[in-house]
């Protein structure tokens, strides 16, 4: 089993920034895939960002140029830098690892969410 653990959302104005973290650990061999997805009160989640092993990275035409996705790949850590906040931006944010087990089988694990909320 993998575990996925998630932590740094908050409260922030209008323009603030906030760091989210996401780490990955348990059975794996490696990870393929690290990504963030957000689901704001209604709405279906959506894909913010994504980022492989090789570090190609991937994002949302609504935050390009305002968030960054790194991670450590030897630390199966993963962050999402999120600046120039915006009300739009506030929802559940949800790390998802795709990883391959240590017996090669493909696995997908999402964390428990963290709330990103942005005063207007």
């Amino acid at each position: 089993q993998v575990q996925v653990a998630e932590s740094g959302g908050g409260l922030v104005q209008t323009g603030g920034s906030l760091r989210l973290s996401c780490a990955a650990s348990g059975d794996i061999f490696l990870i393929n895939i690290m990504a963030y997805y957000r689901q704001a009160p209604g709405k279906q989640r959506e894909l913010v960002a994504s980022i492989t092993t090789d570090g190609i990275t991937h994002y949302s035409d609504s935050v390009k140029g305002r968030f960054a996705i790194s991670r450590n790949t030897a630390r199966n850590t993963m962050w999402l830098q999120m600046n120039g906040l915006k009300p739009e931006d506030t929802g559940v944010y949800y790390c998802k690892v795709i990883s391959l087990s240590k017996s090669y089988r493909i696995q997908e694990t999402w964390g428990q969410g963290t709330q990103v909320t942005v005063s207007s």
